[in-house]
């Protein structure tokens, strides 16, 4: 899950703050001091909702009914917000000289209301619940790269060589035993008789290690790379799930901590993807089996390649800027900032 805070303007133009993740709370305070205009913006869902529970708890508190769902997203917030309450009253007491928020947080104050609450991904992945108000879903923020990149010979050639393989990355999840853990990938695709690609970042891993099945990259696009395998295994984190989403590939999240989780049964319950194994359960049977319903199951590939296409279409960017534009006479907005 990534945190940021992005200042767009100063005192000066009256330009406002876009804040996602734990910068709210910075953000809200700097808005209040500065009294400047403020919008929320997010990758996963964070206003209360009686649709679904909240990321981090399990989704199958849902059974108990939309009032826990909602009650969910509450408790969630409070998490979040007592993790942070100290630094935040310490930044506001003796750098913005603000008197502390109040003990439960910030969430009712009026600046979060006055412009809409920004999301970041695809109506088709999580439809906007009845009970959102005052909310903008856009379609996900994706920033391609792949334009001016060009892949190495080895990769190009690798593809080449044979049927489209299964990609394997965790992402920035850390691995105490990184040749343990190829040593069950690599087993696990070859008792599926696929060939993959893993991601570096397998500390102690190199090329050396692997069959010639299985080939390792370095950093590479995903819109670029995804859209020419047969299933994308991943950590789940959202940007990856966004990006396997797009692509029309089957997905299969093994998730570590986090959000992880809520994004791997997602995958699941529209049906593009197998059901999350976490990463503490994760054995050679169990990703040879995920592996192996991604790449036959016919119904799993094409609602995965109906999905990608919807996403495809959206340009969650040019539709966010078009919100941010839509109240910019309010915001007194420059235009060259978008």
């Amino acid at each position: 899950m990534r945190i940021a805070i992005i200042a767009m303007g100063t005192r000066g133009d009256v330009q406002p703050y876009l804040a996602l993740g734990k910068g709210l709370y910075l953000a809200i305070s700097l808005a209040e001091k500065l009294n400047i205009p403020f919008l929320q913006a997010y990758i996963f869902p964070f206003t209360p909702t009686k649709a679904f529970p909240a990321i981090l708890l399990p989704q199958s508190i849902s059974r108990l009914g939309g009032t826990v769902n909602r009650l969910s997203h509450h408790l969630f917030r409070q998490i979040m917000w007592q993790g942070f309450q100290k630094a935040d009253r310490l930044a506001r007491q003796q750098v913005i000289n603000l008197p502390p928020a109040p003990f439960l947080g910030s969430y009712n104050s009026p600046i979060l209301r006055q412009y809409p609450t920004l999301y970041g991904f695809s109506s088709s992945v999580i439809p906007q619940p009845a009970d959102w108000q005052n909310t903008q879903m856009t379609g996900y923020w994706f920033l391609d790269e792949a334009a001016d990149w060009t892949p190495p010979a080895a990769l190009t050639n690798f593809l080449d060589s044979g049927a489209p393989p299964v990609y394997i990355g965790f992402g920035s999840m850390g691995s105490r035993n990184p040749i343990e853990t190829a040593d069950l990938v690599v087993a696990a695709l070859d008792r599926t008789g696929q060939r993959g690609i893993l991601v570096s970042g397998w500390g102690g891993l190199s090329q050396a290690h692997l069959p010639d099945t299985v080939h390792m990259v370095e950093l590479v696009p995903h819109s670029w790379l995804f859209p020419r395998v047969a299933a994308v295994v991943h950590h789940g984190g959202a940007g990856t799930t966004a990006a396997g989403l797009r692509a029309g590939v089957p997905s299969l999240v093994i998730p570590f901590f986090g959000d992880q989780l809520f994004w791997g049964q997602r995958v699941a319950k529209l049906g593009v993807g197998t059901a999350p194994i976490p990463r503490k359960k994760l054995t050679v049977e169990l990703l040879a089996q995920a592996i192996h319903r991604a790449v036959t199951d016919p119904v799993m590939r094409q609602q995965a390649t109906n999905l990608g296409q919807k996403i495809q279409v959206e340009n969650g960017i040019t539709n966010a800027v078009r919100v941010i534009k839509s109240i910019a006479p309010t915001l007194n907005f420059r235009d060259d900032l978008l």
